[in-house]
């Protein structure tokens, strides 16, 4: 495994979208947006929604989302009111599509809202959108500032999907990115979530962080599997000072090197699959009985830029600073900047600053790199059902440069589909870069990614 993780390990796109990104253009405005809004409302299809709360009560020296430090409790009423009336205008033009079978509120740190705060975000979506019955509804939880009376508001409210941050156990490492959080206050929480009847908790784990030796994070490890979360994801931790400034607080010296970092991640997958923990997709792992492990099984796993899940839409729409949509074969993301979003809103009820179109090549591959990601497998019909195509004919350039993947044991091509191993799993990010257009194999330069393990 070691020598593969060298070979592979590489800057390679996450694909949590396709086009990735980078290639989205500030072309794409507020009109387009609109237009992609009002073609979806002719769909009675599931919509999933994404709810960005941006606050933090301060900022961790590894974090690569968008976050602010709020200066009052009054920007964070203004925000509210503004994701509101975005709501508004993105509610009059959907019509009557108002069906959720997805609600996820991501940050920053969504419990930085007061309890009073959450209630009243969670009724603009109540009183707008009709939230199905099995619907999962998740929220993205700090330890430090969740309180007893935060996870009874959740329950009242109807979360049951509750994703804890935690990166490392080790009090050295988190001395090392400026996050004071010791195994009891997550522990603590933890169990308070299981004494309210949470059955649906995920841990979130960083490995290559700063001070991370082989020895604090295998404690760590054995730690995590003793409390037995439902879901684990472990993450690569992307450091990226130039692009994240804020980063610079970290002594490059005391990172992991990238063969340290490999196999602090060899070791996560051979510990978690020896406890009884299945890998789904490249970097998450579930307990046997988890709803991600029957619907990889099934071949029915759907990945968006909320991570895995078994709740298909079709459509995603995001709210708030940042937040990105994905609706109507097109992705529109909203201004990163709190000034500008606030602006932005106040004037035009949209926040819209770029985009993208999606052509029919686009989809296509978009649909393959999808499907491979979630389900470790390409069945060649998939695409003639959907496309009208033959894979061989279409692909024959990406299916050849397989071979090598092929020849080190990461993929299996046969003639009616492409399976991934269950060690390539790990190298799934770098197979998947095969099929992409853009990639920075093919057009180097453009921009900087995480290296894929």
């Amino acid at each position: 495994m070691i020598d593969l993780l060298k070979k592979y390990g590489k800057p390679v796109p996450r694909y949590t979208s396709y086009p990735t990104a980078p290639e989205w253009s500030s072309e794409f405005d507020m009109i387009d947006y609109e237009t992609a809004v009002c073609d979806a409302s002719a769909s009675d299809d599931n919509l999933s929604i994404y709810i960005h709360i941006p606050f933090c009560s301060r900022r961790c020296a590894f974090c690569g989302c968008t976050t602010l430090v709020p200066s009052s409790g009054e920007i964070v009423s203004d925000y509210l009111a503004s994701i509101e009336r975005e709501m508004n205008r993105v509610c009059s033009l959907l019509g009557g599509r108002r069906s959720l079978a997805q609600v996820h509120w991501g940050g920053g740190t969504p419990t930085f809202l007061k309890p009073n705060e959450m209630i009243r975000l969670f009724n603009m979506i109540e009183s707008r959108f009709s939230i199905t019955r099995d619907a999962e509804i998740a929220i993205e939880v700090d330890p430090r500032v969740t309180t007893k009376e935060h996870v009874t508001t959740l329950a009242d409210l109807g979360f049951n999907r509750i994703s804890l941050g935690v990166q490392d156990f080790s009090e050295e490492v988190q001395e090392a990115i400026g996050r004071r959080q010791n195994f009891k206050q997550t522990a603590e929480l933890y169990s308070l979530l299981r004494r309210t009847g949470f059955k649906g908790i995920n841990m979130d784990f960083v490995y290559g962080l700063p001070r991370q030796t082989m020895e604090r994070f295998q404690n760590t490890v054995s730690e995590l599997i003793k409390l037995r979360p439902d879901r684990i994801a472990i993450y690569n931790f992307a450091y990226l000072p130039s692009m994240k400034p804020h980063q610079r607080a970290i002594n490059e010296k005391d990172l992991p090197d990238v063969e340290q970092r490999q196999e602090l991640f060899a070791y996560a997958v051979q510990a978690l699959t020896e406890g009884k923990y299945e890998q789904v997709g490249m970097d998450h792992f579930a307990l046997p009985d988890d709803e991600l492990v029957s619907a990889l099984k099934s071949r029915k796993l759907h990945r968006n830029f909320m991570g895995y899940t078994t709740k298909p839409a079709s459509d995603m729409i995001g709210f708030g600073m940042s937040a990105i949509s994905d609706i109507a074969g097109r992705y529109a993301q909203n201004e990163s900047r709190i000034g500008s979003y606030l602006e932005s809103i106040a004037e035009h009820s949209l926040a819209t600053y770029r985009g993208y179109s999606l052509k029919r090549d686009d989809l296509i591959r978009r649909r393959l790199i999808t499907f491979l990601m979630c389900n470790m497998i390409i069945p060649f019909n998939l695409l003639h059902d959907e496309f009208g195509i033959e894979f061989a004919e279409y692909f024959k350039d990406e299916y050849s440069a397989l071979e090598e993947f092929e020849s080190d044991g990461l993929v299996q091509r046969h003639e009616d589909r492409l399976e991934v191993t269950n060690i390539g799993r790990t190298f799934i990010r770098n197979i998947a870069s095969v099929f992409d257009v853009f990639s920075a194999g093919k057009q180097s330069g453009r921009t900087q990614y995480s290296q894929s393990v």
